[in-house]
């Protein structure tokens, strides 16, 4: 049986991942993006170790020079296209380029450096760009209610903080249908 072309219109939303170094970005977004993902990922080298903190994150060997890409179709009327953003201080040149054209933006959050949070939070509200926080719940963190950390980031209250695990790709998608929601009703 031949299914007719739906007349519904398709939509394609870009979103932006981000925060700071190590949160687990590129893990989200391979988690949930049903292509192969593009990652610009390099390994760590002397030249980086004064101004990337492995406090926290160890057993972290390499880091976004660039971007990540990936994307999850959402319905049969709906893709989210998601540019995971780096998260050093260097790079940030490349988050005005990235922010064009977005719908909003996750920001990755890890409550062993949550200070790490302040600055995507503080570049998102001063664009006045709808984002969610997404507290990734680590292994061996200390657990903390979406309540505490909206607290802690002093957030508006309308900002929705949510709790998940970068690596699975159901809580990645609740993360990606919360932030589309919280645009939706802010347009």
């Amino acid at each position: 049986m031949d299914s007719e072309p739906s007349d519904a219109p398709f939509l394609a939303l870009k979103i932006l991942v981000a925060g700071g170094f190590g949160v687990g970005k590129t893990t989200l977004i391979g988690a949930v993006s049903e292509i192969r993902p593009l990652n610009t990922e390099e390994i760590l080298t002397e030249a980086g170790r004064p101004t990337d903190s492995l406090e926290g994150v160890a057993e972290k060997r390499t880091t976004t020079v660039a971007l990540d890409f990936g994307r999850i179709t959402v319905g049969d009327d709906l893709a989210l296209y998601l540019f995971g953003t780096p998260g050093q201080n260097r790079f940030w040149f490349l988050w005005d380029e990235l922010s064009q054209g977005a719908l909003g933006a996750v920001v990755l959050a890890d409550t062993r450096r949550l200070v790490d949070s302040f600055p995507a939070i503080d570049y998102f509200e001063r664009r006045r760009l709808p984002f969610v926080v997404a507290v990734n719940c680590f292994d061996g963190s200390r657990d903390y209610s979406a309540q505490e950390v909206a607290t802690a980031l002093d957030l508006d209250a309308g900002t929705p903080v949510v709790l998940c695990d970068a690596r699975s790709r159901a809580s990645g998608k609740e993360v990606l249908i919360t932030l589309v929601e919280h645009a939706g009703n802010l347009i």
